[in-house]
């Protein structure tokens, strides 16, 4: 009998002597798992997070003098493109139904009713239309004379502080440029006074000179983007403006008869 408990014992401690190191083979593997995972984890928000702080040490390795006038011109420049984007869609607006408008009013009641609807209208179509209809009690001739003097006045609006974008989009590549230049000369100054052609001499002054470059590169593309769209919506208004102001002669044309 006690044979057969020492023999149940001995059976008893090599089952749980087993069991225990399956539960610590098991836990090493999950550990190491979950350590691999979370190296991976980490790995991966590195290399996320990587490429913003490596555009901002590559921005400070560029120097604050060249590197600052770059960043300068791009927020000036898009602080003004913005601006003409958002006038410029207030801008626009639905000249067949104005001209439609129009049309009513004069039939019903005349020139007044009909610069009342363009003044309650915004856009600059509703404003030379108004002006248009304000020489109606003249001619024709001054009539058109209107429309034309004041679509001037109304595309210079429309056209306002563009340029300045365009100035920007220019001066960012060569500003870039100057300071690859000024760069270059360090580098070859260092070279001069060492006396010896070392890569590590000139690495540096090289880098800040190509850097200050492709920045300037970088500034210059965004506000083309924004400057492009400018130009076109400009365009598309000015069109409408133009169809519209002729639809309006043939309107009041039609009136004076």
């Amino acid at each position: 009998m006690k044979r057969l408990f020492s023999i149940l014992a001995i059976a008893g401690l090599m089952a749980f002597g087993n069991l225990n190191a399956n539960t610590n083979a098991n836990t090493n593997t999950i550990v190491t798992t979950i350590v691999s995972s979370t190296q991976d984890d980490a790995g991966a928000a590195v290399e996320e997070v990587g490429f913003h702080q490596n555009l901002k040490n590559r921005f400070i390795e560029g120097g604050p003098g060249f590197m600052g006038i770059v960043l300068l011109c791009l927020i000036l420049g898009l602080a003004i493109a913005i601006e003409r984007i958002i006038f410029l869609n207030l801008s626009t607006s639905n000249s067949k139904k104005l001209v439609q408008q129009v049309e009513d009013a004069l039939s019903s009641g005349g020139v007044e009713a009909a610069k009342e609807v363009c003044r309650n209208t915004k856009g600059p179509v509703a404003s030379i239309f108004y002006q248009g209809l304000d020489r109606a009690d003249e001619d024709i001739d001054s009539a058109e004379k209107a429309v034309v003097a004041y679509g001037g006045v109304q595309m210079g609006q429309l056209e306002k502080n563009v340029s300045w974008v365009s100035l920007f989009i220019a001066l960012a590549p060569m500003l870039g440029f100057m300071g690859t230049v000024i760069g270059m000369i360090d580098a070859f100054d260092k070279i001069e006074a060492a006396g010896d052609m070392q890569p590590s001499l000139v690495a540096g002054g090289i880098k800040i000179a190509l850097l200050t470059t492709v920045f300037g590169l970088i500034v210059a593309i965004i506000l083309q983007i924004f400057y492009n769209y400018i130009i076109a919506k400009i365009d598309s208004i000015v069109n409408d403006m133009e169809d519209a102001s002729i639809s309006l002669m043939d309107l009041l044309v039609k009136y004076k008869k």
